[in-house]
């Protein structure tokens, strides 16, 4: 018996010593060869088709309609390695070489850029993925028939914990990979540990749960310990004097566009991920970021109002919170189409208050209200025993498209347009000239994820254990009594059972460029001539038509005094083909495409989905201070059908234009099954589709949805 304990002891020790080390994740090789010329060329004719259907042969329009995703992460994202940990159930690493592959044979996008998190991104990964963004941009010999550009980039991933505190996530591209800061700039700074990211120690310790993949999780414990020996930048040194191999950060976004300034080059700023209330503290607004810490007009001239994560585009004019005057909050009502979680967690405690005094009862009630609010985006913790499915809806925005998870009203997008910052000037404020687009907000190297409705664990952010022998599970000292979450970053639990229900395979952003090329791509995002779709590759062209330049098209900023008319032109996506293109098949191994694409990919037919009607929104920003938001956001201001074709045009006027005005329209697509489609959706009861084991893993959870897409507004001044 001793003996055999001996061996087993031997061979336990021999898999740590081969399997146990940790080491790094290789950047991976690209394995599809650039399409061909023909195959581009046969692709755009289609394109050419529909437009000179829509636009005439003589609109004078040169610019072709391009697909892209500016939000990618790969397994150099510390949080995207935990999400692919084996006891997850997926798949392991996605690297940098694979992104270019997805992009390419699973999405047919025409560009795509990198965004791993700048606060765990080491300065030899920022190197080796420069290498990848070289050979994923070799194309074929036609430069009419440019295959893929892919940007450089990081994300800025800054989380607070007052709504005063807060600034958010932003993406940072660049058009070259020559002369680019020489290290990514990040928003952890010192005395934070690892921000958000410290939660993923905690996944370590499964290794030796899993001793058949114990070097998997040693390869996340070699990567936070990576991180963490990587020293921190000198601050007040100009950012290209500093040595190559430190953590650089900024506090502030406007410390971020400093440095940037620091480098000279091109880049573009992109906020994202506002009215996620996974992370965004209670109250936070835009109105706290229109001012010169906050934004810069030259460069966060784009904004992302979806991704995997939802929508941030609709204001509505619910609360989570009352903030009173000395600035505590109190807990509003709920009405019939609002539910907020503190008002919840009274109702929760009340069924926990068996055996107790009214007095008693009534007292836990206010607290778990108090504690609840306290919590901000930590509500869960507040009774983490409870099953997520008795907080019911709360904090959702039930009449939202594909909405974000808690969602943040004054983090909407049609809210940011409708604010002005009078502080310097009260006849010229400061306001948001965004252009809108979406993206993935991806994790596992696959950009362009909404080409079809599929394989929710893999496509979108659905991620949870496999089966209860991981789960990690939180105690409450007691179950009956309210408990005051911890807030800052990395010490409590977020609420990824619940948030699985409000994620999604992500938008796509479309780019009116005149060629294929890096150049003519990056002007088209430059002139925020861009405009979003929640994942299908509609058409879309938006433009003033009587302008004192003329017809100028969305994203375009116009004074002028005459009633403005607008002209819209929209085709619906492609109806898809199951599985893949030969031309994928082809250029793939097998193992590549199933890995990647998991047996679909971008295949479309000659037949495009009905585009049943437009939706026109039109906002008047504030003219004077303290102007009330609701009354300035009218949505929709205009609704028109269409014919019922996979084609529509139509145009109007705006008869009472009387005052500064932004204007953009949404194209609806008839209905159609989409993941998380309704996000609370109904069966039997009142159900939660989870990430985890608790639903069924090869559920995707389909509900009927229309899809659309967002043009980017056109901004007017009436002088």
């Amino acid at each position: 018996m001793v003996s055999i304990q001996r061996k087993l002891f031997f061979l336990f020790f021999v898999i740590i010593f081969f399997f146990g080390c940790g080491s790094d994740v290789d950047p991976g090789n690209i394995e599809g060869l650039p399409r061909s010329s023909e195959a581009i060329y046969q692709q755009d004719l289609k394109f050419f088709q529909t437009k000179e259907s829509l636009l005439g042969d003589d609109s004078g329009d040169k610019s072709q309609i391009l697909f892209g995703d500016l939000h990618v992460h790969t397994t150099y994202s510390i949080d995207a390695f935990t999400l692919e940990l084996p006891m997850m159930g997926l798949q392991g690493v996605h690297d940098s070489s694979m992104a270019c592959d997805f992009a390419r044979y699973c999405a047919n996008l025409d560009f795509f850029s990198f965004n791993d998190h700048a606060e765990g991104l080491t300065p030899d990964h920022w190197r080796e993925q420069k290498k990848i963004i070289q050979q994923c941009n070799i194309s074929n010999s036609d430069p009419a028939a440019n295959d893929l550009v892919v940007f450089p980039g990081w994300e800025w991933t800054q989380i607070g914990i007052t709504k005063e505190n807060h600034w958010g996530h932003r993406n940072v591209i660049f058009k070259d990979i020559q002369n680019l800061p020489a290290r990514p700039i990040g928003a952890r700074t010192p005395g934070s540990g690892l921000g958000v990211f410290d939660t993923t120690e905690q996944a370590v310790s499964a290794r030796w749960l899993d001793i058949l993949n114990f070097k998997r999780y040693s390869d996340l414990q070699w990567l936070l310990n990576e991180v963490r020996n990587i020293p921190y930048c000198e601050e007040g040194i100009a950012s290209p004097d500093l040595p190559l191999d430190c953590y650089e950060y900024a506090k502030t976004p406007r410390d971020l566009f400093s440095k940037l300034d620091e480098w000279n080059v091109d880049s573009i700023v992109i906020p994202h991920g506002q009215s996620w209330g996974y992370h965004v503290p209670l109250g936070t607004s835009w109105d706290n970021r229109l001012n010169f810490q906050g934004h810069d007009s030259s460069k966060q001239i784009l904004l992302e109002i979806m991704s995997g994560h939802g929508n941030s585009e609709e204001f509505r004019d619910i609360a989570s919170a009352n903030f009173l005057q000395d600035n505590t909050m109190s807990c509003p009502e709920p009405t019939d189409d609002f539910l907020p979680c503190c008002w919840q967690a009274g109702e929760m405690q009340k069924k926990r208050c068996e055996g107790l005094t009214k007095d008693e009862c009534d007292a836990r009630v206010e607290l778990a209200k108090q504690y609840t609010l306290a919590g901000g985006p930590y509500t869960n913790m507040v009774f983490p025993e409870a099953e997520p499915e008795e907080w019911l809806n709360c904090d959702q925005c039930n009449d939202c498209f594909k909405p974000s998870f808690n969602y943040r009203p004054k983090q909407s997008a049609q809210y940011a347009l409708a604010i002005s910052n009078f502080q310097d000037s009260e006849d010229s404020p400061q306001r948001y000239n965004f252009g809108f687009i979406a993206s993935t907000d991806d994790h596992t190297a696959r950009p362009g994820t909404g080409y079809k409705q599929y394989q929710r664990r893999k496509m979108t952010f659905a991620t949870g254990v496999k089966s209860k022998i991981w789960e990690y599970q939180y105690k409450a000292e007691d179950p009956n009594f309210p408990e005051i979450p911890k807030i800052k970053p990395g010490e409590s639990q977020p609420d990824s059972e619940r948030v699985s229900s409000f994620v999604y395979p992500g938008g796509i952003l479309a780019v009116h460029a005149e060629g294929r090329g890096k150049d003519a791509i990056w002007a088209a995002l430059k002139n925020k001539n861009v405009y979003g779709t929640s994942g299908p590759k509609i058409l879309l062209w938006f433009d003033l038509i009587n302008s004192p330049e003329g017809k100028v098209p969305m994203g375009s900023e116009i004074s002028m005094s005459q009633n403005p008319r607008f002209i819209v032109r929209a085709a619906g996506s492609f109806k898809q083909k199951p599985g893949c293109s030969n031309e994928s098949v082809d250029s793939l191994s097998p193992e590549r495409l199933d890995y990647l694409c998991a047996g679909e990919c971008y295949n479309p037919s000659n037949e495009r989905e009905v585009i049943e009607q437009i939706e026109v929104i039109k906002i008047t920003p504030q003219k004077y201070a303290g102007e009330a938001i609701s009354p300035l956001i009218q949505d929709p201001w205009k609704q028109i059908p269409c014919p019922g074709t996979g084609e529509c045009v139509i145009e109007f006027e705006d008869e009472n234009f009387s005052r500064d005005s932004v204007y953009y329209v949404r194209a609806i697509q008839k209905a159609s099954p989409a993941i998380n489609g309704a996000p609370l959706y109904q069966r039997d009861s009142f159900e939660l589709c989870k990430g985890s084991f608790r639903t069924d893993l090869n559920d995707d959870c389909l509900s009927m949805t229309k899809e659309r897409a967002w043009s980017s507004p056109i901004y007017i001044d009436k002088p």
